[in-house]
C-alpha cells in the first residue's frame, strides 16, 4: 500500500525536468497544448480568460484511465 502511494505521488511530481513542459500557449496560433495529455486545444482567449473545462475534463479522463489500468494491472 505505501509502495503504491509513492508510486502515484512520484507520477504526479514529475521528474523536475526543467524541460518538462505542462503547457505551451501558442499566441500566433491561438492554441495550447497541454504536453501531459497530448490535448491541443484553439482557443487560447477562452482558456486566458479561465474557460479551462475542456481541458479539466480530459485531464479528468486520463486520471481516471490511468487509476483503472493500474487497478486492471493489480488485479491480474
Amino acid at each position: 500500500a505505501e509502495a503504491e502511494r509513492a508510486s502515484e505521488r512520484a507520477a504526479q511530481i514529475g521528474t523536475g525536468d526543467r524541460s518538462e513542459k505542462v503547457r505551451t500557449y501558442n499566441f500566433p496560433q491561438r492554441r495550447v497544448t497541454d504536453h501531459r495529455i497530448g490535448l491541443t486545444v484553439h482557443n487560447l482567449d477562452d482558456v486566458l480568460d479561465g474557460k479551462l473545462d475542456q481541458i479539466v475534463g480530459a485531464l479528468a479522463e486520463e486520471e481516471q484511465r490511468r487509476r483503472l489500468a493500474a487497478l486492471s494491472a493489480n488485479g491480474s
